[in-house]
């Protein structure tokens, strides 16, 4: 597709994604080896199914702060998902135009957390008293695009991050990384033939040394099968703490959606086949080990 820098939504999201892929090497590792192959020409033909960003519920944050940022680029809200283990919430958001990615958008019910957790998160955010996207002009896209970078509280101690770590991973990441993307995702079905079933691409992806999160299999599917999902591992970078300490946590990954034809259009040319012919939307069971691809478990595993 191609992106018009005076749209916000569009200046906002190459900015998202310039920010990412030089921090997740995976992403140009597999962009480069699939221009080796004469997968795709350019990056451009890289069809982005989805991304998606992380949030915690707290008074004047959470989901209901940062959806309004998309809300106003045309996006429609969808589906509510409920992960029990994880304590979280989250929806998905439809573009206006075809061809721009999904918006996935969790949040963390901090007051499921212990005390303990609690208390380090409002540590951090009790300085917030006002919904900071309020203050946003959103029809400006160098300014939505600099609040998506820049940190709404202070970093924490490495040992108030171990401690969110060790009950909630997701947590911990928010703490430290805060609305950085989390993930973008190819869609694989629409590459060309060899490559776009998750069978070939995850083999591909093995070949050049990428590593896959296995948390339900490398492959998750939904239970009318339609949506297949896979994912890499994140990468651990080096992060400096308010303590001056460095460890190495998570940072993000990059995922791979296919999705099928749906039943009443299987019959359909293929050259005819559009994405509203395809099944859409997410599943509960797929996002909840897709989450996964940052957790300590998957990467030293």
């Amino acid at each position: 597709m191609h992106f018009d820098e005076n749209k916000p939504v569009d200046f906002v999201l190459n900015d998202l994604f310039e920010h990412y892929r030089k921090n997740v090497a995976d992403v140009d590792k597999i962009t480069k080896a699939l221009l080796d192959r004469q997968v795709v020409q350019s990056q451009d033909d890289i069809v982005n199914d989805h991304i998606a960003f992380r949030t915690l519920g707290v008074p004047h944050l959470g989901i209901q702060s940062f959806e309004k940022i998309f809300l106003a680029f045309g996006y429609t809200k969808k589906d509510y998902f409920h992960f029990e283990g994880k304590k979280l919430n989250a929806y998905w958001y439809a573009p206006a135009i075809e061809g721009y990615p999904r918006i996935f958008v969790s949040e963390l019910r901090v007051n499921e957390l212990s005390q303990a957790a609690q208390d380090i998160i409002y540590k951090y955010t009790a300085q917030i008293t006002s919904d900071p996207v309020d203050d946003l002009d959103l029809n400006n896209g160098p300014e939505v695009a600099a609040f998506l970078q820049q940190p709404l509280w202070g970093l924490p101690t490495s040992e108030e991050y171990e401690t969110l770590l060790a009950e909630s991973e997701y947590a911990a990441w928010v703490i430290y990384n805060r609305y950085y993307l989390n993930h973008y995702t190819i869609s694989i079905h629409e590459l060309k033939d060899g490559y776009n079933t998750l069978e070939e691409f995850n083999a591909f992806l093995e070949s050049i040394g990428v590593k896959l999160n296995t948390s339900g299999g490398k492959i998750k599917t939904s239970e009318d099968g339609l949506l297949r999902q896979s994912s890499t591992v994140s990468a651990l970078y080096d992060a400096k703490f308010a303590d001056d300490k460095t460890i190495q946590i998570a940072g993000s990954y990059v995922e791979f959606a296919e999705r099928s034809v749906l039943p009443q259009s299987k019959d359909l040319p293929k050259e005819e086949i559009e994405s509203k012919h395809r099944r859409d939307g997410f599943e509960t069971n797929n996002a909840d080990k897709i989450f996964e691809s940052t957790y300590t478990t998957q990467i030293k595993g």
